[in-house]
């Protein structure tokens, strides 16, 4: 785990610069770091309220969603986060979300899991879609052939059942 330590910051404002390594950082279903990762913030620190505004840089190997082939994307996120102590996390019943709660996070045991940060942040910058380009025409739905490297022969031809009936009385005539 990529661990913040909260004791260490004893002044209000302080920068954090590290650079972590691909292999420190766990993959993930739909993406894994392939480029060291960058992680550069301010922290600003009130009380027990910690403010994180920064950036993570890195490339990302993502699966095409058409061809299922691997390509990199360049990550650049900026983010700008609060958290809390978890001991003043709002856990009632049904209220309505606030601005705030959609930039605020808990911590506990004084660290903040940058590890999570990261993580959130790539999710954030991907695409709904990921294409390997605009033009990628994607896998054979008969054959699986990917038609970005080769043709096949398959003529996918689909009637409509609904139509047999139809179809029936063109060929009677």
């Amino acid at each position: 785990m990529l661990l913040l330590n909260l004791a260490n910051i004893r002044t209000a404002q302080d920068r954090i610069d590290q650079v972590y390594q691909p292999d420190q950082f766990e993959a993930d279903e739909h993406f894994r770091a392939v480029e060291p990762i960058t992680l550069a913030f301010d922290i600003f620190k009130d009380k027990q309220q910690f403010r994180l505004a920064g950036r993570v840089k890195t490339t990302l190997e993502l699966r095409c969603s058409r061809c299922l082939e691997p390509f990199t994307a360049p990550v650049d996120q900026e983010f700008d986060l609060r958290y809390s102590p978890h001991s003043q996390s709002k856990v009632d019943g049904d209220r309505e979300i606030e601005q705030d709660d959609l930039t605020t996070a808990y911590y506990e045991h004084d660290q903040i899991d940058l590890g999570h940060l990261m993580h959130e942040q790539f999710v954030l910058s991907l695409p709904m879609k990921p294409l390997c380009s605009d033009g990628c025409k994607g896998l054979c739905p008969i054959c699986g052939v990917n038609l970005n490297n080769g043709t096949c022969d398959c003529k996918p031809v689909w009637e409509d059942p609904r139509l047999a009936a139809l179809r029936q009385l063109r060929t009677k005539n």
